[in-house]
């Protein structure tokens, strides 16, 4: 597979520059070898790559996850990746992390308002945008069979012992920010979270061969 890197946005790639994959444990290793071997398998066979991030409740951890990896797969030059996320219930994409998001460079439209909005995610000027919204992680939306189940919080972990049509379940937990809501903290917190989120999904990507 040819390896076409693309152009991210300069704010984002001046936060990748400063990713650091040595913070990342040995241990903390080992739970994302899985990821890595699931996308390597993939793009060996010259296969789509499938990502559901799921969470409860599909509107921080999971979001996050899912456009870092989107990212992720854009900076390597990993093609045929659509990330995906959805939660055991649809809530609404919190706006704490789409601001998070926007603060780290990312170009982010109100494409609809209401309870539930749906935000365009823009990483680079020629790609087209991540669409943003809460759903569950098997709404129609999402793909139905031949995709990765990616679980970033325990309770959607213990939650969902089953999820139809995915290939493999790969739970890679991450502490919920939400727990810093209304505090002084909480800014700090979501940029913490998403900068973590971030090391991991592009540490995973980096071990990839095309």
């Amino acid at each position: 597979m040819t390896s076409t890197k693309t152009t991210l946005f300069s704010e984002i790639e001046t936060i990748i520059s400063t990713l650091n994959f040595e913070s990342i444990s040995e241990n903390r290793k080992i739970v994302l070898q899985p990821l890595v071997d699931y996308i390597q398998s993939k793009v060996s066979s010259g296969k789509e790559i499938r990502l559901n991030l799921i969470c409860t409740h599909n509107s921080r951890r999971s979001h996050l996850s899912q456009v870092w990896a989107q990212t992720a797969a854009a900076h390597y030059g990993v093609s045929n990746v659509i990330c995906y996320s959805g939660g055991t219930e649809a809530t609404a994409m919190f706006p704490m992390a789409a601001k998070t998001l926007e603060k780290q460079g990312f170009q982010i439209k109100t494409i609809a308002e209401g309870s539930n909005p749906v935000y365009a995610i823009k990483y680079a000027e020629n790609e087209h945008p991540i669409i943003g919204f809460s759903k569950t992680f098997d709404d129609n939306f999402n793909p139905q069979t031949e995709f990765a189940a990616i679980l970033t919080c325990s309770s959607a972990d213990q939650g969902c012992p089953f999820i139809a049509g995915a290939e493999v379940r790969i739970p890679i937990t991450f502490e919920d920010p939400k727990a810093f809501d209304n505090t002084p903290q909480q800014a700090e917190k979501y940029e913490e979270r998403s900068l973590q989120i971030a090391t991991e999904m592009f540490y995973v990507f980096s071990k990839i061969n095309l």
